[in-house]
C-alpha cells in the first residue's frame, strides 16, 4: 500500500508550510502529492509549483473539476505538466454537482452525468494517444462542434505538442455505484471521498473485474494525537461542510453517499442544520463513529492497529490529508 499527501485546496490564502510538507513527503518515500479545487484556488497551478521543487514524487489532481475546462484544455494542462515534471503527472477528475457546475461555472449540469464523464475521458485519451485528430460524435463533448450555432468551419485537430505519455494515469472521483462501475471500465483509478474499511462490501458489485494496476486511492484524514475526540473535530468540520454545504437538500451526492453507508438520518439532520445557518450544530451532528471509521486518528498504537483493516481491502494508496510532519513520519514508519 502506497502513501500520498493530499493538500486539497485553500481558501483565504495558501496555508503556510504546504511546500515544506510536500518536500518532507518526498523525503519520507511517499509516492504522490495531490492538489484540489472547489470554487477558489485551482488544482494545476499549485501542483506545478510543487513539481518545480521536487524530483521524484508523483503529482496528482484530486480532483480537477470537469466543468472548469473543456476536455482538450484539461488534456493540455496534463500533458504540459507531465513534460515539465519528467512524467510524474496523474490526472484526477471529478464531475462535481449541479450547485457548483451551474452556480460557479455557469454551465448546465449534464442530464446524463455518466455519458458526459465518459465522453470527457474519451477526448482526453484521444489527445494523449495522438493517433489522429480528435473526433467524437458526442452528446456533451462533440469534436468538432457541430451544434445549431456552429459556423461549420471547425476542423478536427491533434495536439501540436506531442504528449510525453499516452498512458498518463487518469483517475475519477466517483460516489454512486453506477459511476464507480463505469470508472473501473474507463479509468486507471478511483478516488473515493469517504472510504470505510468496515464497509467494503458496499462496493463489491461496482468493483467487479478491477484490472491489474487499477488504483483505489481514498482521501483519508490522519492525525497522530492523544485525544481521539479532539482529533476528530477537523474531520467532523470537513464532513459537515461537504454534507451540509456542498449540495442542495434535494440533490447532494455527499449526503447520498453518507446515507448509503448507513447514516441517512444523520445526513438529513446535518443538511437541515447547515441550511438554517446553524453550522456549529451541523458539525456536532456528524456522528463520531462515522468520522472515525473513515479516518486514522489517535495515538500511534491505535493507528497501527486500525491500519490492518485498510491493508486487508482493495485500497492501493492512502492519500493523507494530514497537515503536520509528525503524522506523515508516523504513517511512513507504519506503512512503508
Amino acid at each position: 500500500m502506497r502513501l500520498g499527501l493530499a493538500l486539497g485546496y485553500w481558501g483565504r490564502s495558501p496555508a503556510p508550510g504546504r511546500l515544506e510538507l510536500a518536500l518532507e513527503a518526498e523525503r519520507l518515500g511517499y509516492d504522490s502529492v495531490w492538489t484540489a479545487e472547489a470554487w477558489g484556488s485551482d488544482a494545476f497551478t499549485p501542483l506545478t509549483w510543487i513539481a518545480a521543487h521536487t524530483s521524484r514524487i508523483r503529482l496528482g489532481t484530486a480532483v480537477a473539476q470537469m466543468a472548469a475546462r473543456t476536455p482538450t484544455a484539461t488534456a493540455m494542462h496534463a500533458l504540459t505538466l507531465d513534460h515539465l515534471s519528467g512524467g510524474r503527472m496523474m490526472l484526477g477528475l471529478g464531475l462535481s454537482g449541479p450547485q457548483v457546475v451551474e452556480g460557479w461555472y455557469g454551465r448546465p449540469f449534464p442530464a446524463s452525468p455518466l455519458t458526459a464523464s465518459r465522453e470527457y475521458v474519451e477526448v482526453i485519451r484521444q489527445v494523449l494517444r495522438r493517433e489522429g485528430p480528435v473526433e467524437l460524435d458526442g452528446r456533451f463533448h462533440p469534436h468538432p462542434y457541430r451544434g445549431p450555432d456552429a459556423t461549420g468551419l471547425g476542423l478536427p485537430l491533434r495536439p501540436i505538442t506531442h504528449p510525453l505519455r499516452a498512458t498518463l494515469p487518469l483517475l475519477l472521483g466517483a460516489e454512486g455505484p453506477k459511476n464507480i462501475a463505469q470508472t473501473v471500465r474507463i479509468a486507471d483509478g478511483w478516488l473515493p471521498l469517504h472510504w470505510s474499511p468496515a464497509r467494503t462490501g458496499a462496493y463489491d458489485e461496482a468493483l467487479t473485474d478491477v484490472p491489474d494496476g487499477f488504483m483505489i486511492a481514498p482521501l483519508v484524514h490522519a492525525r497522530v494525537c492523544d485525544d481521539v475526540a479532539e482529533g476528530l473535530t477537523p474531520v467532523k468540520t470537513a464532513l459537515g461542510f461537504y454534507i451540509g454545504g456542498m449540495g442542495h437538500r434535494t440533490r447532494n451526492f455527499h449526503a447520498e453517499l453518507m446515507a448509503r453507508m448507513g447514516y441517512g438520518s444523520a445526513a438529513r439532520r446535518i443538511q437541515r442544520l447547515f441550511a438554517e445557518g446553524r453550522r456549529p450544530e451541523a458539525v456536532r451532528a456528524v456522528p463520531d463513529a462515522f468520522a472515525d471509521e473513515i479516518s486514522l486518528i489517535g495515538p500511534r498504537e491505535r493507528i497501527a492497529e486500525r491500519l490492518d483493516a485498510w491493508r486487508s481491502g482493495p485500497v492501493t494508496d492512502l492519500l493523507l490529508t494530514s497537515p503536520d510532519a509528525r503524522t506523515l513520519r508516523t504513517l511512513a514508519e507504519l506503512v512503508l
